[in-house]
């Protein structure tokens, strides 16, 4: 540690501590550690400096502040100067095509952290080593990132965001050549690479003279043209979206969105959405919410819900704070409002996404090149569609990580990928993105809402067509939290030797009857031929997923980024079969089963989810 500091007792900790005080040059994480030293704050420092953050196929994502479990200074500057090494190594031409970098609003006043502040830092660090890098001038959303990538051919691209999370965090996503997120070896690959490269190379710090540097563009203007002149090419009604009378209330919730939802409203000649005034303009605090994050419901709608009443609006939209998820409320006759699941938007996206690819393409034969991805844990309406209206469905693990690969796959053979989804309210509308976004969906979603207003059908009405024709979808997902990891290895261990029995999984649960059997942890499927998995497994988290005889299916797994073990059921019903009481009594009945027999011996050590 350094001359006149104390030491903690703990010489791996003193370690760390001395050479973090060596390594930042920001003078406010320096002096919180410094005060850390001085107090004796032991077990503060251990929280952190005991272990670095993760990085991930997810990239990074923690709360800012001073030590190396943190976002901070330092720590982008490490994580960048791995990435870039990494780079070097894969790319022998990235000093001809470059990276891109975008950020979020986000800041953090007490450690002089913040998204504009971690991008610049990253810029410097590439820029050091001769590398090009298209840093945007001012915040974007995230589907700017890999559309840049894509549309610029460049090696990689980075997003400073914490997208929902709270206030206090921050992220790293990252996007290879491809435009899709990292998936495996990558993370792996670029860990190692930040291990082998903290000490900060000479001009890491230097964002004065990166700034200046004529390898810095700025991609703003054109990637804003290129990109809304990309999206109109998803829309077919312009007619109809001129004369609308539609009205719409859209929310950024403090976030990156409120222009560039405007924009993609004008871009398809839809009326201007009323904004929230409180929340349209970006606030790392996000004053008016607890939790930034739409999928929360009505805490996040309360001043969009009174919007539209003063307005006369009958549908809501919302963003979260980096606008790559999309959120949508509908005033029901009964004058309450309805917050659709990310399900049921995917039914009514995917419906609409296929009936306007239908208007545009008569050679009947060309359905048999078309397709559409959710992934495992969403709702499995996009396969009921594809099974009558003759095109492909394929299911992707969770995470639009697989499903933008998969999607690059495809259109590499000469695919269409029309639309993927996952029920965490995240849309892929538009091929040029290979990843959700928020911005594309909402215009796209606007000119469903005018066309339906034509035929004077809501969104509620048109959900309920869809699920009459293809079949009524129902599903149920929910948590519980559990910071044990003992307690989750035990969970699932017994159901993958159940009633002792090694390597052998339920046949039943109480009076259901189990059909199959994945286990994406193992590589288990019963339904294959040879009992081995199809989609790639990983041994880092669990994942099972039960399908019952009565067109029930449930997944059981992990959170990757939270201390929860999620349950996500859908009870897929046959056409025809519209007694919707029936079947959500059968599917919470299928829910309490599967509590009662799989989560029960260990459910007095599980929090459920907070109401």
């Amino acid at each position: 540690m350094e001359s006149g500091s104390s030491s903690t007792g703990d010489s791996g900790l003193d370690r760390a501590v001395g050479l973090w005080l060596q390594y930042d040059q920001n003078p406010k994480t320096v002096s919180m550690v410094q005060a850390l030293v001085k107090e004796g704050a032991v077990e503060a420092l251990k929280k952190c400096f005991s272990s670095r953050m993760e990085f991930g196929t997810a990239g990074l994502r923690a709360p800012m502040g001073p030590g190396i479990s943190c976002m901070n200074d330092l720590t982008i500057i490490q994580t960048t100067q791995g990435f870039c090494h990494y780079l070097e190594e894969r790319f022998e031409n990235l000093k001809e095509r470059g990276v891109v970098i975008g950020y979020d609003a986000r800041a953090h006043p007490p450690s002089g952290g913040g998204s504009k502040r971690f991008a610049s830092l990253a810029a410097a660090v590439f820029i050091s080593r001769g590398v090009p890098v298209h840093l945007f001038a001012d915040i974007v959303p995230t589907p700017f990132v890999p559309f840049t990538v894509s549309h610029l051919g460049l090696c990689a691209g980075i997003m400073v965001t914490a997208s929902h999370n709270p206030k206090q965090d921050n992220g790293y996503k990252v996007y290879w050549e491809n435009g899709a997120q990292i998936v495996s070896p990558h993370d792996k690959c670029i860990a190692k690479a930040i291990e082998e490269n903290l000490e900060p190379w000479p001009k890491s710090w230097d964002t004065e003279e990166a700034l200046k540097s004529p390898l810095l563009k700025d991609p703003y203007q054109d990637i804003h043209t290129q990109y809304f002149k990309t999206i109109q090419n998803h829309c077919h009604n312009r007619d109809i979206n001129k004369s609308s009378e539609v009205k719409i209330v859209h929310t950024s919730v403090h976030g990156v969105g409120h222009t560039f939802v405007q924009s993609a409203f004008k871009a398809f000649d839809l009326p201007a959405p009323y904004a929230v005034e409180e929340q349209k303009d970006p606030d790392p605090e996000f004053p008016t919410v607890k939790y930034p994050n739409p999928e929360e419901g009505e805490g996040v709608l309360t001043l969009s819900f009174a919007l539209a009443e003063k307005e006369g609006a009958t549908v809501v939209l919302a963003n979260d704070p980096d606008a790559d998820r999309l959120a949508i409320a509908e005033k029901q006759e009964s004058g309450r409002w309805r917050l659709f699941s990310g399900n049921e938007l995917g039914a009514l996206l995917g419906w609409w996404m296929f009936r306007c690819w239908k208007q545009q393409n008569s050679d009947a034969a060309a359905v048999k090149n078309l397709y559409m991805l959710s992934s495992t844990v969403s709702s499995k309406i996009l396969r009921a569609i594809a099974v009558k209206e003759g095109f492909h469905f394929e299911e992707t693990l969770t995470g639009f990580k697989w499903m933008g690969n998969r999607a690059r796959d495809l259109l590499d053979q000469g695919k269409s990928v029309l639309f993927a989804f996952e029920e965490a309210i995240g849309y892929m509308c538009c091929p040029s993105v290979l990843d959700k976004d928020g911005v594309s969906a909402a215009a796209i979603a606007g000119e469903m809402i005018s066309y339906l207003a034509t035929k004077s059908t809501s969104l509620s009405q048109q959900l309920t067509a869809v699920y009459e024709e293809y079949g009524y979808h129902i599903t149920k997902n929910s948590y519980f939290i559990c910071h044990d990891q003992n307690v989750i290895r035990s969970l699932f261990e017994r159901i993958r030797n159940y009633n002792d029995q090694k390597d052998s999984y339920p046949t039943e649960c109480g009076r259901f009857s189990i059909s199959a059997v994945r286990d994406l942890t193992t590589g288990h499927d019963s339904n294959q031929p040879d009992n081995k998995a199809v989609l790639p497994t990983s041994r880092s988290s669990h994942m099972i997923t039960f399908s019952f005889s009565n067109g029930g299916v449930a997944t059981i797994r992990t959170s990757g980024t939270e201390p929860k073990i999620k349950y996500y059921t859908e009870l897929c019903a046959a056409p025809g079969n519209s007694d919707v009481t029936q079947l959500k009594k059968e599917l919470d009945d299928l829910v309490e089963a599967i509590i009662e027999n799989f989560l029960e011996p260990e459910k007095n050590k599980l929090q459920p989810k907070p109401q």
